[in-house]
């Protein structure tokens, strides 16, 4: 449904410690084998440790991970020694000021950023999948200055994601709880969300 409505990367959500989406490895592993060439497959993965980011990936079969939590010093470099050609991708979850220094001093380490808007610091972690906007002038921010293809999320919907785009100016666009009703992909809200893309888009 999402490649059909135009979407250039799938998000294969595994085990979070909460957030909608959620999929087994197995089909995360099914669904990596038959996407079309020139779709990427991402893995969002909640795993910290590098042998355990390696061996889901492995498990999955996917072609870029995304890292949803932060990772310790020396990660990154472990991932690309162990997976050459998989494509990296940090997520930064935007919480203040210190969210541009964070994503512009990792940003040498990942092939791109993610601008999301979960807490980390929670007891039960938020690491994706809030619904909630975070502050877009912090992102356009982190777009100028990071050096790297950088991906929006974090509340994204129809009705919104043409200022995201005019205020932000991402690499590319993330989403998932506003095109979902009762914990599914809604064609329908998919539809809408692209002609929205598509519209904004032809005014840049």
């Amino acid at each position: 449904m999402a490649v059909a409505q135009g979407a250039s990367a799938l998000g294969l959500v595994s085990a979070m410690p909460s957030g909608p989406g959620v999929i087994s490895e197995k089909q995360i592993a099914e669904i990596a084998t038959v996407v079309p060439p020139g779709v990427a497959t991402f893995l969002l993965t909640s795993h910290i440790e590098a042998e355990s980011i390696i061996a889901q990936q492995r498990r999955t079969l996917v072609n870029t991970l995304q890292l949803v939590d932060k990772v310790a010093e020396g990660t990154h470099a472990r991932l690309r020694d162990a997976l050459p050609g998989i494509a990296l991708v940090q997520v930064v979850h935007v919480t203040g000021e210190e969210s541009v220094d964070e994503s512009v001093a990792i940003a040498p380490e990942v092939d791109a950023i993610l601008l999301d808007s979960g807490n980390p610091t929670l007891a039960v972690k938020e690491l994706g999948g809030t619904g909630r906007v975070h502050n877009w002038e912090l992102s356009r921010r982190i777009v100028d200055e990071c050096g790297k293809p950088v991906f929006l999320a974090g509340g994204l919907r129809a009705e919104n994601v043409g200022t995201a785009i005019r205020e932000v100016r991402p690499y590319g666009l993330d989403l998932c709880s506003s095109v979902r009703t009762n914990g599914k992909l809604d064609a329908g809200k998919l539809a809408d969300f692209f002609e929205a893309v598509e519209h904004a888009s032809s005014l840049l």
